[in-house]
């Protein structure tokens, strides 16, 4: 079956700071990385691109060079969500006009609104742009998830919000929005390490963390599962399984950008605070997985 539109390997960029601004140029090198590695989609400004820590200012300038750089050779999803809603309904109305091909918008975090609370603030955001909206869900963020009835009124409601990113970690789940949405859905992994298990019960691909160094050893497990391969993609999950671990051994995106650093596709691992960069002692625990792989 063809890959539907917004599947498959889809990365989500960390932003590269340099004295604590953004590196522009390490971006355009890391986003031509992802090119040349056959990424199905980038996600700026989501968890891992510090979204927390850019200013408004500094949040669509990463969106707009995101697709100035990408030059229409691979979607561009801006992450534009907040727990204000006037905040994401603006932050995805300048996408849009900067350019963005859809907006990854996560559930509100730590005001934990209620289901309608929740519905209305998703129809706030759908309302303000006709382009394609993910839903986010990450209850280990957010405080709350994204309940199947809300992710069903939303989807009667607006033809252009189809897709969930699924960070709460149980198969069981992407199997209830299955079993409730069938192919009216599509489910998108937001754990490396789950990205097959997801697949096996219905989800059509992963935004990832571990893709921004790793581009081609994703893309290739996630078309073979797409593919229905799954004893080549479990063979490839298996090998990366470690790296998927290890990357997040502390908060991401310290080790994904310490990863990136060591194999020279971008210069700096600077992280905002309240992040800091990787612990020596960890830094070579991660080196040791990451060896593995460059054999």
């Amino acid at each position: 079956m063809r890959p539907r539109l917004l599947t498959g390997t889809i990365t989500a960029l960390v932003t590269p700071f340099s004295g604590g601004q953004i590196n522009h140029s390490d971006l355009k090198r890391l986003i031509e990385h992802q090119i040349r590695g056959g990424i199905d989609g980038l996600v700026p400004v989501g968890t891992t691109g510090e979204s927390p820590t850019v200013s408004h200012e500094e949040h669509i300038e990463i969106i707009r060079a995101t697709v100035e750089a990408a030059r229409g050779r691979v979607p561009v999803i801006a992450g534009t969500g907040s727990n204000s809603t006037h905040e994401a309904v603006e932050l995805t109305m300048l996408a849009d006009a900067a350019g963005a091909d859809a907006m990854l918008v996560v559930a509100p975090y730590y005001n934990k609104p209620g289901p309608e609370g929740l519905f209305q603030h998703f129809c706030a955001i759908a309302d303000a742009t006709d382009k394609p909206i993910i839903l986010y869900s990450i209850p280990g963020r957010c405080g709350i998830e994204i309940g199947v009835p809300v992710i069903e009124r939303l989807r009667k409601r607006y033809p252009h919000v189809r897709w969930i990113k699924e960070a709460g970690g149980s198969v069981d789940r992407v199997d209830q929005i299955k079993q409730a949405m069938g192919d009216d859905i599509t489910v998108l992994s937001g754990d490396d390490s789950l990205t097959l298990p997801f697949m096996a019960v219905g989800a059509e691909g992963v935004i990832s963390v571990a893709s921004n160094l790793y581009v081609r050893e994703v893309s290739r497990m996630v078309r073979c599962a797409q593919a229905g391969d799954f004893a080549k993609a479990r063979q490839l999950h298996r090998q990366l399984y470690p790296m998927f671990k290890a990357i997040f051994i502390e908060p991401n995106p310290s080790p994904i950008k310490f990863a990136l650093v060591r194999a020279g596709v971008i210069g700096d691992a600077d992280v905002r605070l309240p992040l800091s960069e990787i612990s020596s002692a960890n830094a070579k625990l991660l080196t040791k997985v990451l060896a593995r792989l460059d054999r």
